[in-house]
């Protein structure tokens, strides 16, 4: 097999998971508004007050911006100053984009992975617990860190694949984005 196209079937790989991740995480945007619902008709309708469930809906947002960054990331979804960047050809938005991919993403990830390490092992030593008597896994909320910080060095990598075959020529199918649609 060619290499363009075995970075090609990597890329799909690697960006699927992506997908896969991003779409399951966006459900719990579903959940966590039900359950802030429910907090506002138990605590106004009927004077119940659940810790519990408000630390819920803190974990659910937690995992969705952390477990959705590498999603957001795909879609071209961060925010960026585009003055010059949506002037440029696909080779120099390419270029741009491989820059920012190696010299901020991949670095910022590993320092966010290194400097997170003992914080996310401290709080699985002692299993650390709500102060306020919550839910009982603080250290699975810690936990999401380095799994955030994984996801976008998996994005990442699609990222690097993707504007290497761009700068050499072959760009990939775009994904299904407004961005990326024909005529815009």
């Amino acid at each position: 097999m060619p290499s363009t196209n075995r970075e090609r079937v990597l890329l799909r790989w690697l960006d699927g998971l992506t997908e896969v991740v991003g779409r399951s995480i966006a459900w719990l945007v579903l959940v966590m508004m039900l359950v802030q619902f429910a907090i506002v008709v138990m605590r106004y309708a009927f004077g119940i007050h659940s810790i519990v469930m408000q630390e819920a809906v803190m974990y659910m947002h937690a995992a969705v911006f952390l477990l959705g960054a590498a999603w957001t990331l795909r879609h071209d979804g961060h925010v960026r100053v585009d003055i010059f960047y949506r002037k440029l050809s696909p080779r120099g938005r390419a270029r741009i984009d491989l820059a920012g991919t190696l010299l901020l993403l991949i670095p910022v990830a590993l320092f966010i992975a290194v400097s997170s390490v003992d914080y996310v092992r401290s709080s699985w030593a002692i299993l650390e617990r709500s102060p306020d008597g919550g839910i009982p896994a603080v250290f699975l909320l810690k936990s999401l860190i380095p799994v955030m910080v994984a996801l976008l060095l998996v994005q990442g990598l699609a990222q690097l694949i993707r504007q290497w075959l761009i700068l050499r020529g072959r760009p990939p199918h775009q994904p299904d984005t407004p961005d990326h649609q024909e005529g815009i």
